[in-house]
């Protein structure tokens, strides 16, 4: 907790103490108080608790160890890909994913003067990433920071009269910075995708409407392992929206698969496709099974 900026501490600890008081509501995320991940937890959930941790691997801890009933990760962004070490943090932590939640993404760069001559932005790298352009066209120079929130923070309590950051307008009034701009996101259609995770699986109580299913697998080392681990999904009639590859344990001859597809195990053409899989790879894991927030295509 001490990693966060000073200005934000207070706001820390009061949203600490209140979630400790029940731990059933709490949720976690990344960032200090007034983060994307903040508004995404009272996005999904208006009655939650939500418990802020400095990295995502506290709030997966906060989880683990009963602190916390779910938290609410970014795992992708429709400018600027893939939230960094998120394919390998999900499969290592043992949480299921029960739910997803998608969130515009508006950006706004702050000051502790609107007037200021502005030299840098800070932010967190995903932010920075997705206002590239702005950034560039203004001649101001992205500085990495933990989160946009804590940014915020950061340079609310900074001497540095050319220092901004970017982050939700929720920062602003938080930490008392003035606005120079809003929506500095380089896309209008600029969105993120989080996941909800539990510690158990969501109960087995019917779906309403489309089912996602999310699970991670590793071909074999062969020709053609990838397509012929695919092939079950098309014969199948499964719909796979999402595909991904990563290396992992640093041979760069086992490549692992991040993958969701619509359906769910017990339905029929859902196992027949996942039996094929495992025949072609060396494993297979689910890493949870929950309703479709929003449509694909």
């Amino acid at each position: 907790m001490n990693s966060y900026p000073a200005t934000a501490l207070a706001k820390v600890n009061d949203m600490v103490a209140a979630a400790a008081t029940a731990r059933d509501r709490a949720v976690a995320f990344q960032g200090a108080p007034g983060a994307n991940s903040h508004l995404a937890a009272l996005e999904f959930d208006a009655d939650c608790l939500p418990l802020p941790c400095f990295s995502f691997e506290d709030a997966i801890d906060a989880v683990k160890d009963g602190t916390a009933a779910r938290a609410i990760i970014p795992i992708e962004n429709s400018l600027h890909g893939r939230v960094a070490d998120i394919h390998f943090l999900l499969p290592e932590s043992g949480l299921s994913i029960i739910a997803e939640h998608f969130m515009p993404i508006r950006h706004c760069l702050m000051a502790k003067s609107a007037n200021a001559a502005l030299t840098t932005a800070m932010s967190h790298p995903q932010a920075l990433g997705q206002c590239r352009h702005y950034l560039r066209e203004h001649g101001i120079i992205p500085v990495a920071y933990a989160d946009t929130a804590a940014a915020a923070a950061f340079v609310a309590g900074s001497d540095d009269a050319g220092a901004a950051a970017i982050a939700p307008a929720l920062a602003a009034e938080l930490y008392g910075l003035e606005m120079v701009r809003e929506n500095i996101q380089d896309a209008d259609h600029n969105m993120t995708r989080f996941v909800v995770l539990s510690r158990e699986a969501r109960a087995g109580t019917p779906f309403d409407g489309t089912v996602m299913t999310t699970f991670i697998f590793e071909v074999k080392n062969i020709p053609a392992a990838l397509y012929k681990a695919m092939g079950g999904f098309a014969t199948n009639g499964v719909n796979m929206t999402k595909l991904e590859s990563y290396q992992n344990g640093g041979s760069f001859a086992a490549t692992e698969f991040f993958a969701d597809i619509e359906g769910a195990p017990g339905d029929a053409a859902v196992d027949r496709a996942l039996d094929e899989l495992h025949f072609h790879c060396n494993s297979v894991r689910l890493l949870g099974t929950y309703k479709q927030a929003r449509k694909r295509g």
